[in-house]
């Protein structure tokens, strides 16, 4: 299709963020670090529609959001409201869990990696609270109109790996609804709505990595999907219950429909 100008992303990672303890201002030290990376390339300056991409961990970080390691199981069981699945290993028990902010993952969110030693870091309180506060001192700092997501961790059902998706954000369009939509062969869009955060958020991961230090991420050219408004944040990523039709592990499910069917234990009949 000749004269269709083809859309193109760029991200990079911003270095120089210190340590970050419990209390700091991290909206101040992320700004900091951004003016830094900006005074080295001058390319790298903040712009109108650009995405920050914050990991949650100096998000729990600076909320002080960490518990002694000893305490971790407990931690788990304390942000669980309903377990989904267990499975047991040489190492222990995994616990695949809904925690209090309504998302399924591993050990609700609770993780030692890049954790100070001895310590665990729970998620944020409220991630979505914290995307909208540290893009509100971003957007006064340096004058433009950005996104920011918060990102963190996870498995995903049916496929090997770990990815990044979006546990807080502010000022995005965190799913596009393409529905009625046509595509390029003429046939409408019934079903598709994209994840448009979670997309970012495991694209900004490619630059940021695990173990590199670099909490931080910029995407260029996502204008498009940034708001002016901070909008829903990443809570209307979460699909309902309702509409959920894996809702438990499969050992877990099967107990459950042994329970309701009132047998005693797998193999026995069920009352006529």
């Amino acid at each position: 299709m000749s004269g269709v100008s083809a859309p193109e992303l760029r991200l990079w990672a911003v270095p120089g963020i210190p340590e970050i303890g419990p209390g700091d201002d991290l909206a101040a030290q992320l700004g900091d670090a951004l003016e830094a990376d900006a005074a080295q390339h001058p390319d790298h300056a903040l712009a109108d529609g650009d995405v920050l991409a914050v990991t949650s961990k100096i998000v729990s970080k600076a909320e002080g959001r960490q518990v002694i390691a000893a305490s971790r199981e407990q931690a788990i069981t304390d942000q669980t409201v309903r377990v989904v699945a267990t499975r047991h290993h040489e190492r222990g028990v995994t616990r695949i869990v809904e925690n209090r902010l309504g998302l399924v993952m591993a050990a609700a969110g609770v993780d030692g990696s890049n954790a100070p030693d001895g310590t665990v870091l729970l998620l944020p309180e409220d991630p979505d609270r914290s995307a909208r506060q540290l893009r509100q001192a971003l957007t006064t700092r340096f004058g433009v109109t950005i996104g920011l997501i918060i990102t963190d961790t996870a498995g995903r059902p049916w496929r090997n790996g770990l990815t990044d998706f979006t546990v807080g954000a502010a000022g995005l369009q965190v799913l596009e609804d393409l529905r009625g939509t046509t595509d390029t062969a003429g046939h409408r869009l019934e079903m598709t709505i994209t994840a448009v955060a979670d997309q970012l958020a495991a694209a900004a991961e490619l630059v940021k990595g695990k173990a590199n230090g670099l909490p931080l991420a910029v995407i260029r050219g996502a204008g498009r999907w940034v708001t002016e408004e901070d909008g829903p944040g990443a809570t209307a990523l979460i699909r309902p219950a309702a509409e959920d039709m894996f809702r438990l592990g499969t050992a877990e499910a099967f107990a459950a429909g042994y329970q309701t069917a009132g047998e005693g234990r797998p193999g026995e009949s069920g009352p006529e």
